[in-house]
């Protein structure tokens, strides 16, 4: 039976990975600086991680949400302890479209409205209500397409008021730092007053964390840099280094609700497992210290490359955007010089979103492979 060709694939076959570092079947060492859409958060076949979700595979992998689970209770405090988001509680799912269609839910069933508002060049998923609030009418069917969802332009603070005072809105959902539209950011007085607004009007602020949380952006979540208080926060990609999962942050101003929620595999004994080494590690290791060392060494060397025009995000969420098109720049990153960089809509742009645990030797190793592959291009121009 043939795959349902959806993707587009390139030319290479991991089956191996070491921390900064996955192999293909003829045993070639690629340089990880994507993370398979920043979901490796603390390096591929962490030993602690291996440990982990094999001890706990050998006692009991999954059971339903019907009964006790001490390991859900321990990884949702954990979450409390290592972001500081104190008295919010959780409900675990699967993935970042999974968590984003809950939280739209939620404010929906919370507030009795239906209309969303979201941004330019946002993403939130792929399921119903999420993929609605996604910019990209290539990916939303007719069936999405009855959601109601206004998109504005980050920062139109006017715009903001004038449809959150109409009364219909259920949620506002943003990106603190957008990930596949680009790296592009809202400045703090927007989020601030965005904030204030859907304080005053029954809203609820949805922060989408999905990939900028876990300690990305430097801070635990991103919104962490500006003065809000979002009602739910969604997050899924970090959070186990590549084992299914996610969830939503509630405020405790939320009552919960017999039913209102449910998922199968949502927060698994295995799921939970892996989730709990994330954190562990994190914490042992100091990775957000490490998160924020090496974005500052990255950026120093990045402004010194005169073909990068603007350099976006925050911590290991950066964006180098060029004034050209650059798959052909990624395609020779990876086939001359095996290295992993993503793309966004912006087609001028890299995204680089590695594991937390890279260190100084790998930013050199990519920058002298990008001011190698570069010359050529210069020369074509």
């Amino acid at each position: 039976m043939p795959l349902f060709d959806v993707y587009p694939l390139y030319n290479v076959t991991p089956v191996s990975g070491k921390d900064m570092y996955v192999y293909d079947e003829k045993g070639v060492e690629y340089l990880d600086l994507y993370g398979g859409h920043a979901v490796i958060s603390i390096g591929h076949s962490h030993p602690k991680y291996v440990k982990a979700i094999t001890n706990q595979v050998s006692k009991l992998g999954f059971y339903s949400n019907a009964i006790q689970n001490p390991l859900q209770v321990e990884l949702a405090d954990k979450i409390e302890k290592l972001s500081g988001c104190k008295g919010y509680e959780l409900f675990f799912c699967n993935s970042g479209a999974e968590a984003n269609e809950n939280a739209l839910k939620l404010a929906s069933f919370k507030t009795g409205k239906a209309r969303v508002i979201a941004f330019n060049n946002s993403f939130h998923g792929r399921t119903s209500a999420a993929v609605a609030a996604t910019d990209n009418k290539n990916i939303v069917a007719p069936i999405n397409a009855q959601q109601q969802v206004t998109f504005l332009a980050l920062n139109d603070i006017e715009g903001v008021k004038r449809e959150v005072e109409k009364g219909d809105v259920c949620a506002v959902i943003v990106e603190f730092i957008q990930g596949v539209g680009g790296l592009d950011q809202g400045t703090a007085a927007f989020f601030e007053q965005v904030d204030a607004l859907c304080k005053a009007n029954n809203t609820y602020f949805i922060a989408d964390e999905v990939q900028s949380g876990y300690g990305r952006s430097g801070k635990f979540f991103a919104f962490q840099y500006y003065n809000v208080t979002p009602e739910v926060i969604s997050i899924a990609k970090g959070m186990g280094n590549g084992f299914p999962i996610g969830g939503i942050l509630i405020h405790p101003n939320i009552e919960a609700k017999h039913g209102m929620l449910g998922t199968t595999f949502g927060g698994n004994h295995l799921a939970c497992a892996a989730g709990l080494a994330v954190l562990n590690t994190i914490e042992e290791e100091k990775l957000i210290d490490n998160v924020n060392v090496i974005s500052e060494y990255f950026i120093s060397i990045a402004k010194t490359i005169p073909q990068i025009k603007t350099i976006k995000g925050k911590g290991l969420m950066i964006g180098l955007e060029f004034d050209f098109e650059i798959g052909d720049l990624r395609k020779k990153l990876i086939y001359e010089h095996h290295i992993f960089t993503g793309g966004a809509s912006n087609k001028k742009l890299i995204r680089i979103l590695p594991p937390l645990t890279i260190k100084k030797v790998h930013v050199n190793q990519f920058f002298e492979a990008l001011k190698k592959t570069l010359v050529p291009i210069e020369v074509e121009k």
